[in-house]
């Protein structure tokens, strides 16, 4: 069985980590060079860093933050954002990410996913997902930061996402997002039971239990959490450790 893996993401605007909850009431954090460092200490097992305006403001990717990150930081580091073309690709991963996550432009232009696939392999391409439940029971799929909804049935698309060829897909619940209330564990299992790639978990994370509850629930390969760490509420070895005691394996 793969060790679960803990990732906190950094969700950055104009340079800054910030956080808010359902998409809105936007607080700053800190630089995300030095957050970056921090939990690469703590012991991370990757580190996410999402430029969450750059979609809808139409920028590119922040590759000065990746590079400076990339000097300090010695875990995979994943870079979302701004990555519209295979040269955005290529220059995000020549700046020291491992992988990038495709998220508003995977949507709208599937082809990225197998062409970025294809040429720098599946494992450097994960593909971002922001869902939402709806009236109906179904999930259906944003874009922009949960600005835009596109009528796109999620077990459908991750279905896509995996055919097109990506090595992994980072889930994250609208609903649940900066709630801090748990995962959206029925969401995520759906989607698990969906795809056989690695599914990240994402959007929700409140209180150390969370995180094994997501791994005991379903068969998520990693959680991610903003919020929680970066208000000093836990550290990532305190996660780790309160997985171990459940019997959970991770890194």
């Amino acid at each position: 069985m793969l060790a679960k893996r803990i990732i906190p993401c950094l969700d950055v605007r104009d340079g800054r980590v910030v956080k808010g909850v359902n998409f809105e009431g936007i607080r700053e954090v800190g630089d995300p060079v030095e957050c970056a460092a921090e939990y690469n200490k703590q012991g991370a097992d990757e580190i996410v860093f999402y430029d969450i305006t750059a979609s809808h403001e139409g920028r590119g990717v922040m590759l000065d933050v990746v590079r400076e990150t990339a000097k300090r930081v010695f875990v995979p580091l994943t870079v979302g954002g701004g990555i519209k073309t295979v040269d955005d690709i290529r220059e995000t991963l020549r700046a020291g990410a491992d992988k990038v996550s495709v998220n508003s432009q995977a949507v709208q232009n599937p082809q990225l996913i197998k062409d970025g696939a294809d040429i720098f392999g599946s494992q450097c391409i994960c593909v971002g997902i922001d869902a939402k439940k709806t009236p109906a029971g179904n999930w259906t799929v944003y874009i922009n930061g949960g600005r835009i909804d596109m009528q796109l049935d999620l077990l459908d698309w991750v279905k896509q996402i995996e055919q097109l060829g990506a090595g992994e897909i980072c889930l994250n619940s609208i609903d649940t997002d900066g709630v801090k209330g748990g995962f959206d564990l029925p969401m995520l299992k759906a989607v698990v039971d969906a795809v056989s790639i690695p599914v990240i978990a994402s959007g929700g994370a409140g209180k150390l239990g969370d995180f094994a509850e997501a791994f005991e629930r379903t068969d998520c390969s990693a959680a991610l959490a903003a919020s929680l760490f970066h208000f000093h509420e836990l550290t990532v070895q305190q996660v780790k450790d309160d997985c171990r005691s459940k019997g959970i394996i991770v890194r």
